[in-house]
């Protein structure tokens, strides 16, 4: 894939009113939800869920692309078409996560990096053979006492970085994530120290790995209170926090930005996006890549009965795609879910 043709893909993935769907859960997080629905995680139990929201109708309207697990870019949908082809025929873009997972980093107790590179160049030749058109990595950011440390930030900054050159490398746009965690009691402010110092760190090492920053996206957590903070941040505190916070370390070449929920309730992540997008102005597209807010009410209607509640779990899927493809655009009301 050429420069032009990796400029093209990421804009699509940030298309407007468009964003990105996460059902790129690793196999114990998948058992998690499916749990919590009272299902085991079986290979067929995960097939048949994802091909729940694969094959939403009218899915590509708001969702631009989806992340998938190593697992589900092999497998076929219950009719038997490959889920990389259904996707394709409803426009929706496929990528894939090659990160294999955040572990404890050596001599920093409660910090960890994101391991994956090695024999990464081989694997996303298979994954390209597969159909994916973007990738992602995940790195985690702990806030604590004395955390996150400066070798935290700078070995996940340059693992990511590693990653990016090697995915644009094969002709894949390269989903950079650097999750700053919202556990925890932190203000607003120490999230905005911590998150500003993190995408400083990323984009030092992007630049110094030569990674194309027009194919590149930036999936980003909000500036936002620790989920056991005495008082939380407002909507409009946490919005004005995040934009400032991206305007200071976040280079205008970049092709966008979509967020992550990390935690968030569905409705307080769209409006926090909303918020975002009203203010304007900004030199990249504002989007989202939600994973549990946007399952999260299609999986209890559908774990309920998986046979026969498929269509409104469905329905319940495109609401949600379509409070944040409005939310993306800065055109999100509370009186549209009430009306749902």
């Amino acid at each position: 894939m050429s420069s032009k043709q990796l400029v093209e893909v990421a804009q699509a993935m940030v298309a407007e009113g468009k964003g990105i769907l996460a059902i790129d859960e690793s196999s114990g997080t998948i058992a998690k939800r499916l749990k919590s629905v009272n299902m085991a995680s079986t290979e067929d139990n995960r097939r048949a869920y994802r091909d729940m929201l694969l094959t939403t109708p009218g899915l590509g309207d708001h969702i631009s692309g989806a992340i998938l697990y190593d697992e589900t870019i092999r497998q076929k949908a219950l009719d038997g078409t490959p889920f990389v082809q259904v996707m394709n025929e409803a426009g929706v873009l496929p990528g894939i996560k090659v990160d294999t997972g955040a572990h404890a980093m050596a001599g920093h107790p409660g910090e960890k990096v994101t391991e994956g590179l090695d024999g990464l160049r081989g694997r996303l030749e298979e994954y390209v053979g597969l159909g994916a058109k973007f990738a992602k990595w995940r790195a985690v950011i702990t806030i604590g006492e004395d955390i996150p440390t400066s070798a935290c930030a700078e070995a996940n900054a340059h693992a990511l970085a590693r990653y990016a050159a090697l995915c644009q490398e094969a002709g894949v746009v390269p989903i950079v994530e650097p999750e700053v965690l919202m556990d925890g009691d932190h203000s607003i402010d120490t999230c905005y120290e911590v998150t500003e110092a993190t995408l400083r760190a990323v984009f030092n090492h992007l630049y110094e790995q030569s990674v194309f920053l027009e194919g590149t996206i930036l999936k980003a957590s909000m500036v936002i209170s620790g989920s056991e903070a005495s008082k939380r941040a407002g909507v409009q505190e946490v919005a004005e926090a995040t934009v400032q916070c991206l305007l200071n370390s976040v280079p205008a070449s970049l092709a966008g930005v979509v967020f992550l929920s990390g935690g968030q309730s569905d409705v307080e992540a769209t409006a926090h996006l909303d918020a975002m997008n009203r203010m304007g102005g900004l030199p990249w597209p504002l989007s989202f890549s939600y994973g549990r807010a946007l399952q999260a009410p299609s999986l209890k209607i559908w774990g309920d009965n998986p046979k026969d509640n498929v269509g409104r779990a469905q329905t319940a899927l495109a609401h949600r795609a379509r409070m944040n493809g409005l939310a993306a655009t800065g055109r999100y009301e509370d009186s549209l879910e009430e009306a749902a």
